[in-house]
C-alpha cells in the first residue's frame, strides 16, 4: 500500500508597520517581509504519503490499531482522493469494531476506484466476519470478475470459507475447488476444503485434500491432524485414525484438538 503524507503549509506573510508623527518630523519604519514557505509540490506529498501509508500498515499488522488510524488520517488527509487509505483505514475501523467508519471509509474507496478488487475482497472478508454473509458474497463475486484481478484463489478461498459459516456447503466446496483448482500449494485452502467435504459426509473426497495437507510438516499442525483423524475414524480406518492421533498428542500436548483426541470426541 502507498500513502500520501499529510503536510498543510501554511503561508505567513508579516507587515509591520510603525510610525509617529510630529510637527517637526515624521519617520517611517517598515519590517521585513517574512518569504512565505515553499509549498511541498505533489510528487513530494505522494512520497512522504507512501511511508505514512507504509508506518500505518506495519503499526495494523502488529495490532497497533490506534497509532494505524493515526498515520492513515494523515493520509486521507493530505489527499482525499486516495483510495488506499480509504481500504486500509476500513480494515482499521472494523479491527477496532466500528463498523459504521469501516463500512464509510470501504465505500469511500470504491467510489474512488470501482474497480480496486483488493477493495472488494477486504470488504467482504469484513462483512463476513460481521455475519453479514448476503452482502460479502457480492463483494467476493465483484472482486473475482474485475479485469486482470490477481487474488482470485484469496478470494474463493475467503468467500468458501464464508459460504460455510453460513452453513451453504455445497456452494462453499464449489468455491474451494475453484480456489484450488488456481492454487494447489495452498494448505489453507486444501484443509478448509477437507472439513467442508467432511461435514457434508464425503469422507473419501476429503481424505484425498487432508492428506496432501498432512504430509507437509510445514503446512500440517493441530487442526489438521484431528481432522485427518477424524476422516479416518469415519472410513473405519482405527489404525490411521490413531496414529495421527498419536502425531497430534506428540506434536502438540497442549492443544485443544490434544484434548479432543484424548477423549475420544471423533464425533464433534
Amino acid at each position: 500500500m502507498t500513502r500520501l503524507l499529510a503536510c498543510l503549509v501554511s503561508v505567513l506573510l508579516a507587515f509591520v508597520l510603525a510610525g509617529c508623527t510630529s510637527t517637526v518630523t515624521r519617520t517611517e519604519a517598515k519590517a521585513d517581509a517574512k518569504e512565505a514557505p515553499a509549498k511541498p509540490d505533489a510528487q513530494s506529498l505522494q512520497r512522504s504519503a507512501a511511508v505514512r501509508l507504509e508506518l500505518a500498515s506495519l503499526y495494523f499488522g502488529k495490532g497497533e490499531f490506534q497509532t494505524a488510524l493515526n498515520e492513515v488520517k494523515l493520509a486521507i488527509q493530505a489527499n482525499p482522493e486516495y483510495g488506499a487509505a480509504y481500504n486500509l483505514s476500513g480494515l482499521i475501523y472494523a479491527a477496532l469494531g466500528n463498523m459504521a467508519q469501516a463500512d464509510a471509509s470501504f465505500n469511500r474507496a470504491l467510489q474512488i476506484n470501482p474497480r480496486d478488487g483488493d477493495t472488494m475482497q477486504n470488504y467482504g472478508w469484513v462483512l463476513c466476519q460481521n455475519k453479514r454473509f448476503a452482502e460479502a458474497d457480492v463483494q467476493f463475486q465483484q472482486a473475482l470478475v474485475q479485469p486482470n484481478y490477481r487474488g482470485a484463489a484469496r478470494t474463493l478461498r475467503a468467500m468458501g470459507l464464508c459460504q460455510a459459516r453460513d452453513n451453504r456447503l455445497a456452494d462453499a466446496e464449489a468455491s474451494l475447488l475453484r480456489s484450488y483448482q488456481i492454487d494447489p500449494s495452498s494448505g489453507e485452502t486444501a484443509y478448509t476444503l477437507a472439513d467442508v467435504q467432511y461435514r457434508r459426509g464425503e469422507y473419501e473426497r476429503a481424505r484425498f485434500y487432508i492428506d496432501r495437507v498432512n504430509k507437509s510438516t510445514e503446512q500440517s499442525n493441530a487442526q489438521t491432524l484431528w481432522l485427518g483423524s477424524r476422516i479416518e475414524y469415519k472410513l473405519g480406518n482405527r489404525a490411521l485414525a490413531f496414529g495421527l492421533g498419536d502425531q497430534l498428542r506428540k506434536r502438540y500436548p497442549q492443544s485443544p484438538e490434544a484434548l479432543a483426541y484424548e477423549q475420544g470426541r471423533f464425533n464433534d
